[in-house]
């Protein structure tokens, strides 16, 4: 890695900008970027698309046409070796000719997880690998949780006031905070795989937990799942509502009505509470690669007690809400500051009147 250049450098960092404009549409695939260069002249690029398109080496190869022969390819992801919906990338690349490819990082999804660097270095190109790895892995976390840990990547959300407070004592919670946040959610909620939520809250506030961006932009609308372990909210609510797909997970016990037309599934109960593990590999199985939870104090005080969040987004307004209003987590039964759980403060972003912070368990946040 010592004799990469200011360039090398440059093309990396040109090629994860690509890869980030599919957050919205690649999942469950990775989200990877490519940069066909001669020197510093760009020559091609591209970035995957959707599921079952065309990946992003193929787009900057059709780009760089003849001039791909002897230039340096720069990916975000390990090229493929495999053929899936669409042929190995690494073989692209060989039939195009390039000298050099410069890669991020390995990809451990088990039919590639090495083959395709050595598919190239077998044609004799030369192949580095490593480039701005953190910032690959950061890009596409949700992946590399579900592949490596058999589990979503878990980003709850929450908004609260400046004590802490997620809704009025009777459950009124509109609205906390203003409109720039609401419209940012919506963003973080395109770019998952599913959005998680509970019976509570579903009876309380109705929420349809669609994405609405107010644009042109394209997405592909997250998988609807409640934990409703009775299927108590099976006849009403705007979540069984508009294009996205809703999943009810509910007790083994339960025998659903004849009549429900929408899709389930059974998910073991301990002590009268789902096993969370058990939904994350379910959900991990199903291709989620990013959880967005919206949910109440209850199950979000179970998911960070049982140490499954990654992230919370936290939206803080700046209003006072006041000692009976209800908290951000219920249930761990702290007693000692030795009990405390430690966050670390990842980014801050001031939208609108509001805070919006990213935060991380620290054991977890690097």
């Amino acid at each position: 890695m010592s004799d990469l250049t200011a360039t090398d450098h440059a093309m990396m960092a040109q090629a994860l900008r690509l890869a980030a404009r599919g957050a919205f549409t690649t999942k469950p695939n990775p989200m990877v970027g490519c940069v066909v260069a001669r020197g510093d002249e760009v020559v091609g690029e591209g970035w995957h698309q959707r599921q079952g398109g065309p990946h992003a080496e193929v787009f900057a190869l059709q780009a760089a046409g003849e001039r791909a022969k002897g230039a340096t390819a720069y990916v975000t992801l390990e090229p493929c070796a495999h053929t899936g919906r669409t042929g190995p990338c690494a073989d692209a690349l060989v039939a195009a000719g390039v000298s050099r490819v410069v890669a991020a990082m390995r990809d451990p999804f088990p039919q590639v997880d090495g083959a395709g660097f050595a598919r190239l270095r077998d044609a004799g190109i030369d192949v580095a690998v490593g480039l701005m790895e953190a910032q690959a892995r950061a890009l596409n976390a949700g992946f590399l949780s579900r592949v490596g840990r058999g589990r979503p990547w878990v980003r709850v959300k929450l908004a609260c006031s400046l004590d802490g407070r997620t809704a009025m004592g009777n459950g009124d919670s509109k609205w906390i905070t203003g409109d720039a946040a609401r419209a940012d959610v919506m963003r973080w909620r395109a770019r998952a795989g599913a959005i998680l939520t509970g019976a509570g809250t579903v009876l309380a506030d109705d929420p349809s937990l669609t994405v609405r961006l107010g644009d042109d932009t394209p997405f592909v609308p997250p998988l609807r799942v409640v934990l409703d372990p009775g299927l108590a909210t099976i006849a009403r609510g705007k979540v069984r509502e508009g294009d996205a797909p809703t999943l009810y997970l509910h007790a083994p016990d339960i025998k659903p009505p004849r009549e429900l037309a929408a899709e389930r599934a059974a998910v073991p109960v301990r002590a009268g509470v789902f096993d969370l593990d058990a939904v994350m590999a379910l959900l991990a199985q199903r291709g989620v690669n990013e959880l967005h939870v919206e949910t109440g104090a209850t199950l979000a005080g179970a998911l960070l007690k049982s140490g499954l969040v990654d992230e919370l987004l936290l939206y803080v307004a700046p209003v006072v809400m006041g000692e009976k209003a209800r908290p951000l987590f219920d249930g761990l039964g702290f007693t000692e500051m030795a009990q405390r759980l430690h966050m670390q403060v990842v980014e801050t972003l001031r939208i609108g009147d509001d805070l919006r912070l990213m935060l991380r368990p620290a054991a977890a946040a690097g």
